[in-house]
């Protein structure tokens, strides 16, 4: 039983961090070339497996049941108990509210043409929040199950997509150099996001248990699936185009219709459409997941039928009501993403592992690297809010 749990929970970590973000990494990263990009996404990749090792590390101190609300207050006090309540609820409600809306149009569309009928985008929004609502109120064992299908049905498709490309993947693409250096702080905010699954952290405790080298395996192996496929990812888009052409890619439409044009198989553009489709669904379900049990812990909720309705309502219907009546305001939100991901996944577990290593209390499982490595991982942070605030003030341009 615990091992299918693991196996399980290593496919919501990997779902949860697949998202539709995983499209953008070539546009992002273009014009660094690939062993630039490569080295970028493998140091995003040890960051978050690394932070995501410090919360279990800090979980073994905490009940099961506990999330990120629960640990801040037991390590930083009521300050960082609301500095935590608040990354949380901002960063899910509005990855949420954009699932739902981006999740909505893309449903609406696929009714309207398999079905040949016109449905409005708002119903589409309120059916995907609906069934994915119902799956998340079922509990953590059906989004598992339900996870498990879409997450096998999403590596035939990309296993698809790599058979369709790899043919037209050229080495001396791979080997150009840089076309400016200073890209790279373009690229970091997206490339960062792409590995977020932190949320779905507490969640995956409460299902598996404070079995920590269990855990371990979850947590890495999680984390280390997304990275074999971004890498395969990119091998493949940087590989088919030169630099100065992913450059000059007219955003996503634009790439997805050249590597389409290139392979000269319009069915390349179907296989990414699907994935973008199923890629939304597994993120849905992963950061949906990890509010529901944060609130639930929140706002001290049973697993009784009615306090999970009420916790389903709690975390669905505002991300719901402003996907339908103002998207503009959460998807402007979202350009904050990778700000309000470092303080839930970078600092607030380093400030909290340096904490509870002060205390008496340090007897379990140690993370390796000591204050030098929460150090690294604050400069990190440090670095990637730095990029951020740069964008953002533009100064530097804002891509993927």
């Amino acid at each position: 039983m615990l091992k299918n749990k693991t196996i399980g929970s290593m496919l919501i970590v990997a779902g949860t961090t697949i998202g539709a973000g995983m499209l953008a990494l070539p546009i992002a990263s273009a014009g660094l070339g690939f062993s630039t990009a490569l080295t970028l996404i493998v140091g995003c990749w040890l960051l978050m497996t690394y932070t995501a090792l410090l919360m279990l590390e800090l979980h073994q101190y905490a009940p099961r049941d506990a999330t990120l609300n629960t640990l801040a207050k037991l390590w930083l006090g009521k300050r960082g108990q609301y500095v935590a309540n608040f990354s949380v609820i901002f960063l899910f409600y509005a990855l949420c509210a954009a699932y739902i809306a981006g999740g909505g149009a893309q449903l609406q569309d696929r009714i309207n043409t398999g079905f040949n009928v016109s449905i409005a985008p708002q119903l589409a929004s309120v059916l995907l929040a609906v069934l994915i609502a119902g799956v998340v109120t079922l509990g953590t064992s059906k989004v598992d199950k339900f996870n498990r299908v879409l997450f096998s049905i999403k590596i035939v498709v990309l296993a698809s997509l790599f058979y369709m490309l790899t043919p037209y993947v050229h080495g001396q693409h791979l080997l150009e150099m840089p076309v400016e250096q200073g890209l790279i702080l373009s690229a970091i905010p997206v490339v960062f996001t792409s590995f977020g699954f932190h949320g779905s952290i507490p969640s995956i405790v409460k299902y598996v248990g404070l079995e920590i080298k269990t855990l371990r395996k979850v947590m890495i192996a999680g984390a280390t699936l997304p990275l074999g496929i971004y890498i395969f990812w990119q091998i493949l888009s940087q590989g088919i185009m030169n630099q100065n052409d992913l450059l000059n890619s007219q955003g996503l439409s634009g790439f997805v219709q050249s590597m389409a044009s290139i392979a000269h198989n319009p069915n390349v553009a179907t296989a990414v459409k699907l994935f973008a489709d199923l890629a939304l669904a597994t993120s849905f379900l992963g950061v949906s997941l990890g509010l529901f049990d944060f609130f639930a812990d929140t706002f001290k909720k049973t697993d009784t039928k009615a306090d999970r309705i009420k916790t389903a309502l709690i975390t669905f219907i505002p991300p719901l009501g402003f996907a339908i009546f103002y998207p503009q305001g959460f998807i402007m939100a979202l350009g904050y993403a990778a700000i309000a991901l470092v303080i839930l996944a970078v600092f607030l577990p380093v400030a909290m592992v340096y904490k509870q290593r002060k205390s008496t209390q340090n007897t379990g499982y140690k993370v390796r690297s000591g204050n030098i490595g929460l150090a690294i991982a604050a400069l990190c942070g440090l670095t990637i809010i730095s990029a951020q605030g740069l964008q953002m003030a533009g100064l530097i341009p804002a891509i993927g």
